[in-house]
């Protein structure tokens, strides 16, 4: 009978020590909550503004299509845009005002682009506490090939995006990107850079969630 209260005795101080344990060191709490959209083929209808110009300002439309692989990694396998070449103040006051007009511009017509696209940080934000929005920010880095007034010209571009998202299926894509331009005249410096802003509504079909 002793020996029976004995064990029980042990049995229950080991218990209640456990349990202080326990309170003293809960262990690690994991707060990371499964995304609620998946991306799997994106169709991107976009416009654009390329201020790279003291004469014009560049307005385009674009389409684009993004092939994304997992959360992170995503491949853009094809954007195509038209510019619209529209003057500038400056330009306008040069030929109304002084009658000089400016030497034939070498503007961008359309250009051609791919890009590979790395996402670190998913983000979730209320707005106005009555909201609650899912998005995303990513880099970008790429290849373009611009067409000139007077010729094509190859570049590379590196940049910053980032993305709301409004339903699984719909959400807005914001891209900065810097293009740096290989010049083909001698007469020129060699390279120039070309800054692309582009809002794109993005529609996301394909995916498995």
């Amino acid at each position: 009978m002793q020996r029976a209260l004995l064990v029980l005795w042990v049995s229950v101080a080991a218990i209640s020590q456990a349990q202080v344990a326990d309170l003293e060191n809960p262990g690690s709490v994991s707060a990371i909550q499964e995304r609620p959209f998946r991306m799997k083929h994106e169709l991107d209808l976009s416009f654009g503004v390329l201020p790279i110009d003291a004469f014009y300002v560049g307005l385009y439309g674009q389409v684009g299509y993004t092939a994304h692989f997992s959360d992170t990694v995503a491949w853009q396998i094809g954007r195509a845009a038209y510019n619209y070449a529209a003057q500038t103040g400056l330009r306008k006051e040069l030929e109304t005002r002084y009658g000089v007009i400016p030497t034939a511009q070498d503007e961008v017509q359309f250009f051609l682009g791919s890009d590979l696209i790395w996402t670190p940080l998913h983000l979730k934000f209320a707005v106005l506490n009555r909201w609650v929005l899912h998005g995303e920010v990513f880099l970008i880095t790429g290849a373009t090939v611009f067409k000139f007034t007077n010729s094509f010209r190859p570049a590379v571009n590196v940049g910053l995006g980032a993305r709301v998202v409004l339903t699984p299926n719909v959400g807005f894509r914001l891209d900065v990107t810097d293009n740096v331009v290989i010049q083909a005249s001698s007469t020129a410096a060699p390279v120039m850079n070309v800054m692309a802003t582009t809002l794109s509504l993005a529609i996301n079909f394909g995916a498995a969630e």
